[in-house]
């Protein structure tokens, strides 16, 4: 029995590997490690799998560092975790031998299909586990680490001062590969020159004169002559279009491309059946090589529809991890296997690991006796205001009071254009019908004002008079202004509100993912807890404009993880859906 190295073991907390189906078959624990891994893989699979984030190989988690493979021949996992101040480079290589090794060592428990299979099946792993880290301790060990190189091994110490002069033509000194001085070693020549030029000349400028006159001059060369256009059906002689001799061949080419079209190059015949199956797969693996032309198709079809370039790339590289080394059945091809597992993990991630449910949420605060808290930011002119009002007319139809708090004090008519969705929403449901209260209040202090002051007033003035749900609008701001996103991040800090929705736009490609990775970015840097509070929602407005170029939905959900949780289709109060995921992809993939 091997053992392992009882410091070595220590830099590995754990190692399992599990189906996709969620049983574990064999896990490792290192050595003085006592908290479960359940919790980092639990994490792992949350994050990762589950959202079609397998792109890349590695995900922390707290303190620790995970690197997992995916198999997907068997559909297995393989995660091992570290802490993440360690850096192990032999990790990689690691797995990869672990794989292989259980692969091979358990092949037929592992063809066998279902779950109570797995489980009483035996998978006593564990000598082949210490031998191959053992192994891949060894292995680290011999590497030979690199040493800064001299100068003289170095390539410009075999620099010369013939070498440094440019000749005619702007080639430095003698060519490579051309011939040498047969009656004078290399440099004699430069360095004669030199000494003659300063003892006749006392002048540097003759000095590289001279040293350029002692070799020989190139001949001009000859300005070449147009040639004569070659067609690949011409031929080149006239004695090649001479079909008279051929046995009645009168078309050009025509007995070669029926030769070919019938024999393969081995010899062998083959059919026209043959042919018309040749791009199918065939109960074969997939290998990276087979699906990089389709899968550059597909990344650059998401990329016209406005999908960001970097998450296109992302997606296409974890649809590639996903399928690599799977088997594929007979008259399935590559296209329709990549298409339909592209359109599988598009779903999967319009549909978010957090689902918002605002009205259960209301009812929850409601029973708590305070209002629910929900704060609007964006950039500017995206339609946060409007998109308020919409909300606004959608809560007060499922009978619930808001008040409004005009925390934009920067902007010019914002207090303003508040007060005119307050007035037409009070319209449509008269106070009359609501005992004599109005159901949309505006709370506002005018402007240039502190914004998560006002904010703060809102809401304890909402508590005090039972309102059910606080809207907070905020001003619209660049991502790049530092003291603007400061200002957002101190609001959202110290009033903690219940949910943050980022507003944005269906409009944009790139910077949806510049916006949004600043905006968490700065409520981040900004927080005063150890869990800081980031956007929890997205509103996508001007749904209607963009056609079938919905990949802002994409770019949007992919690089924040959280759902999109209402669309704008339109300037009315009613014009607020939510996202159907299944049409939007079948919008996305359509041609």
């Amino acid at each position: 029995m091997s053992r392992v190295n009882p410091l070595y073991a220590k830099m590995l907390d754990f190692f399992t590997i599990f189906s996709k189906g969620g049983i574990v078959l064999w896990c490792f624990q290192g050595a003085g490690v006592t908290e479960s891994f359940t919790g980092p893989v639990n994490a792992l699979i949350r994050s990762v799998i589950l959202q079609e984030r397998s792109g890349k190989n590695s995900f922390t988690h707290e303190a620790l560092s995970l690197k997992y493979k995916l198999d997907n021949e068997f559909e297995l996992i393989f995660v091992v975790g570290f802490q993440k101040i360690l850096t192990l480079t032999y990790v990689d290589k690691f797995i990869d031998d672990v794989q292989l090794h259980f692969r091979d060592r358990y092949k037929n428990e592992l063809e066998q299909k279902g779950a109570l299979k797995l489980l009483n099946s035996s998978f006593e792993f564990d000598n082949d586990f210490k031998k191959l880290l053992r192994e891949a301790e060894e292995g680290s060990k011999t590497q030979r680490p690199s040493y800064m190189r001299t100068f003289d091994e170095s390539v410009k110490s075999q620099k010369s001062v013939g070498s440094m002069i440019e000749k005619k033509g702007g080639d430095k000194g003698k060519e490579q590969g051309g011939k040498k001085n047969k009656n004078k070693k290399e440099g004699m020549c430069c360095w004669r020159t030199v000494k003659r030029a300063v003892c006749q000349y006392k002048s540097m400028s003759n000095c590289l004169f001279l040293i350029c006159c002692c070799s020989k001059s190139p001949k001009p060369q000859k300005p070449r002559e147009k040639q004569m256009r070659v067609w690949d059906m011409g031929g080149s002689s006239t004695k090649n279009l001479d079909y008279s001799e051929r046995n009645g061949d009168t078309s050009p080419g025509g007995g070669e491309l029926n030769q070919e079209a019938q024999t393969d190059p081995k010899g062998g015949r083959l059919g026209g059946v043959f042919g018309m199956l040749k791009g199918l797969v065939g109960s074969k693996s997939l290998t990276h090589e087979d699906m990089e032309p389709v899968l550059e198709k597909m990344r650059d079809h998401l990329i016209a529809k406005n999908v960001a370039a970097e998450i296109a790339s992302q997606l296409c590289d974890s649809v590639a991890k996903k399928l690599e080394g799977k088997v594929m059945g007979t008259f399935t091809t590559v296209a329709s296997t990549v298409k339909q597992a592209l359109q599988e993990s598009l779903v999967q991630i319009l549909q978010p690991k957090r689902r918002v449910d605002i009205l259960r949420d209301v009812m929850e605060a409601q029973s708590q006796r305070r209002p629910f808290v929900i704060t609007f930011c964006g950039v500017n002119g995206v339609g946060k205001s409007t998109n308020l009002a919409k909300i606004s007319f959608w809560l007060i139809e499922n009978g619930f009071t808001v008040l409004i708090a005009a925390c934009d004090t920067f902007r010019a008519g914002a207090v303003e254009q508040l007060r005119t969705h307050q007035r037409r929403l009070n319209s449509l449901h008269p106070p009359e019908q609501h005992g004599g209260r109005p159901v949309v209040q505006l709370y506002e202090k005018g402007y240039g004002k502190d914004a998560a002051g006002i904010a703060m007033e809102a809401i304890a003035y909402a508590r005090n008079q039972a309102f059910d749900v606080v809207l907070v609008d905020t001003a619209g701001r660049m991502q790049d202004n530092t003291p603007l996103m400061t200002a957002l991040a101190k609001l959202i800090a110290v009033n903690m509100p219940d949910l943050v929705l980022f507003v944005g736009e269906a409009l944009v490609g790139n910077e949806a993912v510049d916006q949004l990775v600043k905006f968490n970015q700065a409520l981040a840097d900004h927080s005063m807890s150890d869990k800081p509070r980031l956007i929890d929602g997205i509103v996508l407005t001007k749904f209607d404009t963009i056609d079938d170029k919905v990949g802002a939905a994409i770019s949007m959900t992919y690089i924040t993880g959280q759902p999109i949780v209402f669309v704008g289709t339109g300037q009315t109060y009613n014009d607020l859906r939510s996202l159907n995921a299944r049409a939007v992809v079948s919008a996305l993939m359509k041609a």
